[in-house]
């Protein structure tokens, strides 16, 4: 159960929480799956951790923020660089993942396959 001295806990997690695609919930309703975390010896709030498709959706989503401007719109060498980075962050391990990188980036999967490719063998 969280107390009146966790809000700035909670406060600064939240960023973390949101940037995941996760949901923050009172500490005395999480499920075995969720993660609880404690600030000052007592549980202060749990987070819901997203599915991973879920998480790659969030990803692309705060990756469009950054750049501000759809990532259909970047250029070949931008998008080069993004699927260079979702790469590193496991995005292709998921299922569908070249799909739906594919499909915000505005290009076919044998693109992406191809901007893969290149990485690998540069």
């Amino acid at each position: 159960m969280s107390g009146p001295g966790d809000e700035p806990f909670i406060a600064a997690v939240k960023p973390l929480v949101d940037a995941m695609g996760g949901e923050m919930i009172p500490a005395d309703e999480a499920g075995p799956d969720d993660v609880v975390l404690s600030w000052e010896g007592r549980d202060a709030v749990a987070v819901r951790l997203p599915q991973l498709a879920d998480s790659l959706d969030h990803i692309l989503a705060a990756m469009e923020r950054r750049k501000g401007i759809p990532l259909a719109d970047l250029d070949r060498k931008a998008k080069q660089e993004v699927v260079r980075i979702l790469e590193a962050r496991g995005a292709f391990s998921v299922r569908h993942g070249v799909e739906t990188v594919a499909s915000a980036l505005g290009v076919s999967r044998f693109t992406v396959y191809n901007y893969l490719n290149r990485e690998k063998g540069a």
